[in-house]
């Protein structure tokens, strides 16, 4: 995932993301890239403990440039039914509003491909349902296209390709049956 999002080198070969090869790009120029395209939702939600949810959400959008950014945040939070939180900071937050909060900041540029590694890996069995149901209906209203890093076997049967990896090494690639495929 790290590769991918451009915050690690492949140790050889190439790396083409949504167009744009990544390995002969400097730093500045990858985070660029990642600011345009890609959202990342971490496992350790990772929000800015000295900001409140709505600036949190805001931190993309003002380093894309957005100077709505704040309006644009505070819609975020609403989508993922934390309207009424914005001005709470994360230690005032249970895990799954921190997850949420880090939802909407993933979102909230719009990018064209979503990067989840273990969403769920920190929070109770119901509200990682919870969460993950958010995740794919944000990821269905946004278009976005979502790569999800997880152990659940059953979370990975809902994804439209699986890739399994073993000590770093492709070892099964599937395609989810279609709907078609499953109905008949």
């Amino acid at each position: 995932m790290a590769i991918i999002a451009g915050l690690e080198r492949p140790s050889s070969g190439s790396v083409t993301v949504a167009g744009t090869r990544l390995d002969p790009l400097n730093e500045d120029q990858l985070a660029s890239f990642r600011r345009d395209n890609v959202g990342i939702v971490f496992q350790a939600f990772h929000l800015v403990p000295t900001m409140t949810a709505l600036e949190n959400v805001a931190i993309p959008l003002e380093f894309a440039g957005y100077r709505d950014a704040f309006d644009r945040a505070a819609k975020g939070l609403a989508a993922v039914g934390l309207d009424h939180r914005v001005t709470h900071y994360p230690a005032q937050l249970s895990g799954g509003e921190q997850q949420r909060v880090a939802l909407a900041r993933a979102f909230a540029p719009q990018p064209l491909l979503l990067l989840a590694d273990e969403p769920t890996g920190n929070l109770d069995g119901e509200t990682g349902r919870g969460v993950i149901e958010l995740l794919f209906d944000l990821r269905a209203r946004h278009g976005t296209t979502l790569m999800l890093i997880t152990h659940d076997t059953g979370l990975a049967a809902r994804c439209e390709r699986q890739v399994r990896l073993v000590d770093g090494r492709i070892l099964q690639e599937d395609a989810a049956p279609t709907q078609a495929a499953a109905a008949g």
